[in-house]
């Protein structure tokens, strides 16, 4: 199968890397390989190496194939694994890390994976085509509970109504497919809100966050990636909502913390320093000519930062 993917800020997040020929890297979302091919071909063949992850078999296959006479390999794994599955390697340093969060087109355009309301099909959205999928949490989810992921991970201000709804109409049948899941987000929602614009995406993010703990991924990697960096190795993050965003930025605040004395104290006593510095100070966002020939671009926003010191006691 085809596994076609537009990369988004694809030279801006390679450069913003500063890739050395000789250096370890690593891509956490390998996805259909592009931004992988762009950090592979800076490599040196003899010196330089890439690791590239993915928790979607057909986004691994798809990869692979389009890195092959490359320095890269493509590992099968959640990207929150990629600690272990480099000391596997006998890898516990590298040059820099990217990850660019959310789901692919392909994943979007492939209708059978279940992941858009614009086709109808089979209720899924797994990413690695395992564990719980969109049907089970839609069909077996408390209202509390739909309710919950749908304000908290869609920011969908109508989340207690399209809850109660979803509850409601599986109590007649099953709720089998994204189609059926779409007419009841929009019955639920009021009429203006339905004529302005499609009402199903907050909710779709919000049950595809829940079906791929996709915070909770982000949440641990961002730890386990810095923590890998050697100083002067770089991490950089794509991410595509405000809740991706929100946690990058703060996450990257404090690593980018020293002092922790109380603010009153005369003079620092702590003695701790900054363990990272921004690479850029604001969001790097995609060019006019990207938005023009990729629409999904549009909410795109790159933030990277560089690893200054090993502890924060270092001098």
């Amino acid at each position: 199968m085809d596994f076609e993917h537009i990369s988004v800020l694809l030279h801006e997040t390679v450069d913003s890397l500063g890739v050395k020929p000789d250096g370890i890297y690593v891509d956490g979302t390998a996805g259909g390989g592009g931004h992988s091919f762009e950090l592979a071909k800076r490599l040196d063949p003899q010196k330089g190496r890439l690791y590239s992850f993915d928790r979607d078999p057909e986004a691994v296959a798809a990869a692979g194939e389009r890195l092959k006479g490359l320095p890269a390999e493509v590992i099968h794994s959640e990207f929150s694994g990629m600690a272990e599955r480099l000391a596997e390697r006998g890898i516990d340093k590298v040059d820099g890390v990217m990850l660019d969060l959310g789901v692919s087109s392909h994943q979007l355009d492939a209708a059978e994976r279940g992941f858009s309301f614009h086709h109808d099909a089979p209720l899924d959205m797994r990413m690695s085509g395992e564990g719980i999928s969109a049907k089970d949490i839609v069909n077996g989810w408390g209202y509390e509970q739909l309710r919950t992921i749908l304000f908290d991970y869609g920011e969908e201000k109508f989340a207690p109504s399209i809850a109660k709804a979803i509850v409601a109409a599986r109590e007649q049948s099953p709720i089998e497919t994204t189609g059926e899941l779409a007419e009841i987000i929009k019955s639920a929602v009021p009429q203006k809100v339905r004529r302005e614009k499609n009402p199903c995406r907050k909710s779709f993010q919000a049950i595809r966050i829940a079906v791929n703990d996709e915070l909770g991924e982000l949440d641990r990697t961002l730890d386990t990636a810095f923590s890998l960096l050697r100083t002067g190795g770089r991490l950089a993050v794509i991410t595509f909502h405000s809740l991706e965003d929100r946690m990058v930025k703060r996450r990257f605040a404090q690593f980018c913390t020293g002092c922790t004395c109380p603010p009153d104290f005369p003079q620092c006593v702590c003695g701790k320093k900054p363990l990272g510095q921004l690479v850029m100070r604001k969001p790097v966002t995609a060019s006019q000519e990207e938005l023009d020939s990729n629409s999904r671009s549009r909410s795109a926003k790159l933030r990277t930062i560089e690893r200054i010191r090993y502890t924060q006691f270092d001098d």
